[in-house]
Formats: C-alpha cells, sequence, structure tokens
C-alpha cells in the first residue's frame, strides 16, 4: 500500500487560477486584461512582503498565456499545458532562485534557453525569485536580454526588496506591488479553509492567527497547521490554545501593563511580567505584541477616527480607547521608544528578561532615567515635567517649597478635627436632570480627552474625578477625588481653570451649564454622596427612576 504523505495547508491550497486568489483584485484584473487583449508586455516585477501571492501569481500568469482553453484570461487547469506547469514538468516555464544561484554563470544559463522557441504553446516565461540577491555582473549580464527579449520571452522578477534592484533594469519593467494582506482577507480564506478540512475553530481563534500572520496567507495558513497539530483530537481550536502555542498574551494583560507602567506602579508592573513568563509565554513575542498594541494606543491618542481602520475586536477596542483618553502624546511616543530599542537589545541577548524588567522601572521611575541622544533628552524631560506637576498639584493649600540653601520646619502634627466618616443615607428619587447635562454626560470621556497635550495636569485630574450634578438637576457638579484637583480647581487659587474648563466644554458640546466644583479627600467627604450622572443615566433608561446618593451638607 503506498504510503500517503502530508501537505502542508499553503501548498494544498495555493491558488490555482486567478479566481482564486484573495485580496489582489486589481494585479489580477490588469493581467487578465492583457491576456485577453493579446496586450502582454515582456517584463514584469512582482514586488512585496513574504507570503503575499507573488510566485502565485506568476505561476497562475504562466498558465494563463499558454493555456489551450482560457477562460476569461484565466486558464482552464485542464488542458496538457495547464497540467504540466501545474506539475513543473512544462518546459517552457522555467524558474530560478536568486538567493542561492546569484551568479553569473546562472544568469547566463537562463539566457541561453531564451534563445530557443516553446516546443509547445505560445510563451516561454522566466521567473526570477528574489531576484535582488544578483550580483551587479549578473544583473548587468540580464540587462540586454531584459530589454530586447524574443517575443515569445516573458521575464517575471519577485522580490521582497525593490530598492536593491537597479534602475536600469527597474526601468525595463512593469512593476506590481503586492502590500500586506489585511486582517479580513486572511481570516475569510482561514474559515474557508477550516470548513474544508473539516476543523472545528473558534471565531477569535482565526482572528487573532489572521493578525498574528502580519499580512502574509502563508504564514497565516502555516500558523494554522502547527496550531491544528497542537489541538489534534481536543476538540475546537480555542482562542487561549492559540495563544498559548505561540506564546502570546492576551490583549488585557497589555491594557493592565501599560496602566500599571502610565501610574507608575512598578511592582505591579512586574508581577504582570513574572505572571506572563511563568505560563511559558516567549518574551520577544511578548514585547513585540505590547510594541503593537503602544502602536494601536497612539494612534487612537491622535485621533478617535482611526477606530474604524484598526484590525482589532470592540472588546479591544475600548480598552485601548480608555488608555488612549487618559495619555499623552509623548509619553506613548516615548513608551514605543524604550520598547523599540528593548526589542533589539532582548533578541540576541542571554539576559532578556533583565533588560526587560529594567526597561519597565526605567519608565515607572522617570527620574532614573538617563538620556541618550537629543530626542531622548527630551522625551525624558517632559516625563518628569509632568511627574512634577502631579506632585505640585497634591501639596495642600499655602504649602510653599522653602528656598533653595533652607531647612523647612517640620509642621507639628495637627490633632483630628473631625470623626471617622459615614456613608451617607441612599434615597429613591427622580432625576430631573435638563438635557444640557444629560449630553455632556454622554460625550464626557471624549470631551476631556480632547484637552490639549500643554494641559495635561487638568486632564488627568478631570479623568480621575467623574460627572455628577446637584439636587435641582440644573448644575453640573465635577467631583474631583484627587487632593490635585483642590489646588487646580480652587474658588481661590483655581479660578483661571474653572474658567477655561466651563468655555472648553461649551465649545466641544455647543451647550453652556453652570459648574460646581466638589472635592472629595479623607478628612470627611464620603464619595458614595456624590453620584456619577453616567451611572444614573444608565439606572434611568430602565426604570425612569434612579438609586442616587444625597448630597450631605
Amino acid at each position: 500500500m503506498a504510503e500517503t504523505h502530508y501537505l502542508a495547508l499553503y501548498r494544498k491550497y495555493r491558488p490555482q487560477t486567478f479566481e482564486d486568489v484573495c485580496g489582489r483584485d486589481a494585479i489580477v484584473r490588469t493581467l487578465k486584461n492583457q491576456i485577453t487583449s493579446g496586450r502582454i508586455g515582456h517584463s514584469y516585477l512582482f514586488c512585496g512582503t513574504r507570503g503575499t501571492g507573488k510566485t502565485t501569481i506568476a505561476k497562475i500568469f504562466a498558465k494563463a498565456v499558454n493555456c489551450e482553453h482560457p477562460v476569461d484570461g484565466s486558464p482552464c487547469g485542464e488542458c496538457a499545458s495547464c497540467k504540466a506547469i501545474s506539475e513543473d514538468a512544462n518546459l517552457n516555464v522555467v524558474e530560478m532562485d536568486a538567493a542561492s544561484n546569484n551568479g553569473v554563470d546562472d544568469v547566463r544559463n537562463i539566457i541561453d534557453q531564451v534563445a530557443y522557441s516553446p516546443t509547445q504553446g505560445k510563451y516561454r516565461v522566466f521567473i526570477i525569485d528574489e531576484v535582488h540577491m544578483l550580483s551587479g555582473a549578473a544583473f548587468n549580464a540580464l540587462l540586454k536580454t531584459l530589454e530586447e527579449p524574443p517575443a515569445y520571452a516573458i521575464f517575471i522578477l519577485a522580490t521582497t526588496e525593490p530598492n536593491k534592484l537597479p534602475l536600469t533594469i527597474l526601468s525595463r519593467c512593469q512593476r506590481y506591488d503586492f502590500g500586506r494582506l489585511s486582517v479580513q482577507t486572511i481570516e475569510d480564506r482561514l474559515k474557508v479553509i477550516c470548513e474544508r478540512e473539516q476543523l472545528s475553530c473558534e471565531e477569535k481563534a482565526l482572528r487573532y492567527i489572521a493578525s498574528a500572520a502580519d499580512g502574509s496567507m502563508r504564514d497565516g495558513l502555516s500558523i494554522l497547521d502547527q496550531c491544528n497539530a497542537f489541538n489534534y483530537g481536543q476538540g475546537t481550536l480555542t482562542y487561549d490554545k492559540v495563544l498559548e502555542i505561540l506564546g502570546a498574551v492576551d490583549t488585557r494583560v497589555f491594557s493592565e501593563l501599560y496602566e500599571d507602567i502610565a501610574g507608575g506602579k512598578a511592582a505591579k508592573a512586574l508581577g504582570i511580567l513574572d505572571e506572563i513568563l511563568s505560563q511559558g509565554r516567549e518574551l520577544v513575542q511578548c514585547v513585540t505584541d505590547f510594541l503593537q498594541y503602544l502602536r494601536n494606543v497612539m494612534l487612537l491618542r491622535a485621533s478617535e477616527d482611526v477606530a474604524q481602520s484598526l484590525d482589532v475586536s470592540s472588546d479591544n477596542l475600548e480598552l485601548m480607547l480608555r488608555d488612549a483618553r487618559r495619555s499623552d502624546m509623548n509619553q506613548i511616543l516615548h513608551y514605543i521608544n524604550v520598547f523599540s530599542e528593548l526589542i533589539d537589545q532582548i533578541r540576541y541577548s542571554s539576559n532578556r528578561r533583565v533588560l526587560t524588567e529594567a526597561a519597565i522601572i526605567r519608565l515607572c521611575e522617570p527620574t532614573m532615567e538617563t538620556p541618550e541622544g537629543v530626542q531622548e533628552e527630551i522625551s525624558t524631560l517632559q516625563e518628569r515635567v509632568r511627574v512634577l506637576e502631579q506632585e505640585l498639584a497634591a501639596l495642600p493649600q499655602g504649602g510653599i517649597a522653602p528656598p533653595a540653601g533652607t531647612v523647612a520646619a517640620a509642621p507639628a502634627a495637627a490633632a483630628p478635627t473631625q470623626s471617622t466618616p459615614k456613608a451617607a443615607p441612599k434615597a429613591v428619587y427622580p432625576m430631573a436632570m435638563t438635557d444640557d447635562i444629560k449630553k455632556i454626560a454622554a460625550s464626557w470621556d471624549a470631551v476631556i480627552a480632547k484637552i490639549p497635550a500643554k494641559l495635561n495636569y487638568l486632564k488627568t485630574v478631570l479623568f480621575d474625578g467623574h460627572p455628577s450634578v446637584t439636587q435641582d438637576g440644573k448644575t453640573l457638579l465635577v467631583v474631583l477625588v484627587d487632593l490635585a484637583g483642590r489646588g487646580f480647581f480652587s474658588a481661590d487659587r483655581g479660578q483661571e481653570n474653572r474658567d477655561y474648563f466651563e468655555h472648553f466644554l461649551e465649545e466641544q458640546t455647543g451647550v453652556h451649564v453652570p459648574v460646581e466644583y466638589k472635592f472629595l479627600d479623607n478628612t470627611g467627604d464620603v464619595s458614595d454622596n456624590y453620584g456619577d450622572i453616567r451611572e444614573a443615566l444608565k439606572q434611568i433608561e430602565a426604570s425612569g427612576t434612579v438609586q442616587m446618593p444625597i448630597e450631605q451638607e
């Protein structure tokens, strides 16, 4: 009995006709029109990253120009010529891998074959893969033939690095750029293959595989093959299993890590890293994925309009939007610079974990950083200013730093003046808020996110607080739970910030409402006394009334 060999998915499902090709509509249409009209060029250059269809389309094109019964410019796949080319048995199609055959003699062998006309069919097609690997002398040898080939000869040059080709070669070819395939295109193809192979896979798992493929269909199929082998005989391929085999990390973990780094919580951030590594995740892959997360946060911080173009799930998008709204652009760019350098450092290092932990601690403690270069120094100074602003905002009223060279006297301990706070009683009453206040509440986070970067200290304070309302439902009550709020918005020292925010609120929402401020700390006020409008509105939608804490004087 003949032994059956397993065929990898990317080979088994390699497109054989133009109709099977995914995500290359413009290129396919152009080539089919050339074949149909008889206006076929003599030299083509296919450029693009790995696994994007360059060689596949080159072979389909070779079949199509020699097909005995073409259908709308596409090969029939049934004639003797098509079958011979599919089995690599047709002398009319010559393939050469320039990565291993890059000398003058190799090119001269091709040139010698050009002299012979096709024994069957109309054209001889010469496919040179990784053509950028040819030597300078080899390019010179190819140049004359490429400029004036016989009418029956077609050259298709494929490369991942067109910038390395001489201009004399580029100018003689029709160039087609094969960009990275979208996540959706790869995911749709994976679904079709899973159905044909009778593989049970979670949609979220396929989505992640498509994302991990990085625009390469071949990589996507190889990853699916790998995951299927891991999951053989265990039922449905789940998202968690895909993460396990690829050594990847869930986006929620990246959001927690980002929040801890931005908050300067080094211990928690290092704890997350330890948990990731204890689960067997691959460190370089982890840092690479986190850098991708930072990239998405950066784009959302620049403009939330790009949300629709990001290839992420709705749940992950919410996490990224939250982090983007709470962050300053300079802060995000600084993180990206640090982790970009970290990837280069750890890729071939034996101290990967140590370098990663050091980078996290540096980001959590900006004052410890040693700048390298002008741009790095600017980023570091901006981060230090941000920390100083937060520390200054937290100073009590009247607190003034002593002049340089003097010693401040320690204040005497003050006796407690208030008893332990008690939670306010809660009552049910109709929330008769004005429509203007409801409108502000509905867009609160988006409005705060638009505060300019130079006023990032105000943005931080407002994000940590929440919008509430007075009992008459006519005045917006901004409840600030951070001590910094007292310094920035107090009646005696923060009037300029009050005026600015009231005007900014009206400018962004188109409505004007009176605004009051309430400062909560640990001296007697309880934050439960002042409910968040956003939560109240959810209750109103459900029942028409809301359980709200009543302000206690």
